[in-house]
């Protein structure tokens, strides 16, 4: 059997993908498969593929976009290795990865994944020291010991200090959980998580900076932020947790997300969807509800340069 399945699901990254490749072919353990999964590219990513000559790398091509998540499953039910790590096109592993976190999961059988701190780099692959320091601080990694988790739902659900491309699982408990759900765009790394932790998997941490996490222009902008903050509500009304600070840590969420979607929603014409959930997220006495639901009122066409003149202004205050 292969040792690490090892998936990159790609989407017209034709310029960033031989990175993330090659960052694969440089490990110091050998024993892999690369499948990518091309969710229907117009770039000339086959053409890129075509180029490599090693029997370790096998292509999946959908010959029409068929999604986020659906995509990934294809490479995941195409694995065939003991460990598996999906990671994007737009990322890179460092050189020893792989032999430092199956080396973990060698050891002990009963851990059922194993992740690592990662770097920020930029589009040139240029690595930011305070960038990675405060992202680590952020997600609470710098205060995450080595070795198992025992408070896995609270640190995968609050802290989110689990990345998907910095973790290396066993295939048979992704299996058992259903790996990601289908049909989602977004938060379906998050949702994965928490679905193992409620299924009581054991994860470890291991402090190591093993991965490296592009930040770049195309990862921004209000057509991006739509999608992502209703998929964030769905997976966010997907549980109700026994433990009583989750469950108040969920719904502050729910309510907050309601209300930022709201807010988008308005500002991109949808007004009657865009009230509604801003009435929903129980934040209407909130100043930035009120200030959404009075711009509701504007034409439409005036809303843009409203909404964006009050983020300028609470950017100076």
């Amino acid at each position: 059997m292969i040792k690490i399945s090892i998936c990159i699901p790609t989407f017209n990254r034709v310029k960033l993908l031989p990175f993330a490749i090659e960052s694969v072919l440089k490990q110091s353990c050998q024993d892999f498969e690369i499948i990518i999964c091309d969710d229907g590219s117009r770039d000339g990513t086959p053409k890129l593929i075509s180029k490599y000559q090693d029997s370790r790398i096998r292509y999946i091509r959908h010959s029409k976009n068929i999604g986020k998540s659906n995509n990934m499953r294809s490479g995941f039910e195409a694995a065939t290795g003991e460990y598996f790590i999906k990671f994007d096109d737009d990322d890179r592993l460092t050189p020893d990865f792989l032999i430092r976190t199956a080396s973990i999961l060698d050891q002990d059988p009963s851990i059922d994944f194993v992740g690592t701190d990662h770097w920020i780099i930029d589009i040139n692959n240029v690595r930011d020291e305070a960038k990675t320091q405060e992202n680590s601080r952020r997600w609470g990694r710098n205060n995450l010991a080595e070795g198992v988790v025992e408070n896995l739902l609270e640190v995968v659900f609050v802290q989110q200090s689990f990345q998907v491309g910095a973790t290396l699982f066993r295939r048979r408990s992704l299996e058992e959980v259903g790996f990601m759900q289908p049909n989602w765009q977004n938060c379906e790394d998050n949702d994965l998580f928490v679905r193992l932790a409620l299924a009581g998997k054991k994860g470890y941490y291991l402090p190591e900076l093993l991965m490296e996490y592009r930040v770049h222009a195309e990862q921004q902008g209000i057509n991006r932020a739509i999608p992502y903050l209703s998929d964030k509500l769905r997976y966010l009304n997907s549980y109700k947790f026994d433990s009583e600070k989750l469950e108040k840590i969920r719904l502050q969420r729910l309510s907050e997300t309601q209300l930022l979607l709201g807010l988008r929603l308005i500002e991109n014409g949808e007004t009657q969807k865009g009230r509604q959930l801003i009435l929903a997220s129980k934040s209407f006495s909130h100043t930035t509800a009120w200030t959404g639901l009075g711009l509701s009122l504007l034409p439409t066409g005036l809303r843009g340069k409203a909404f964006e003149l009050v983020r300028k202004v609470r950017c100076k205050s």
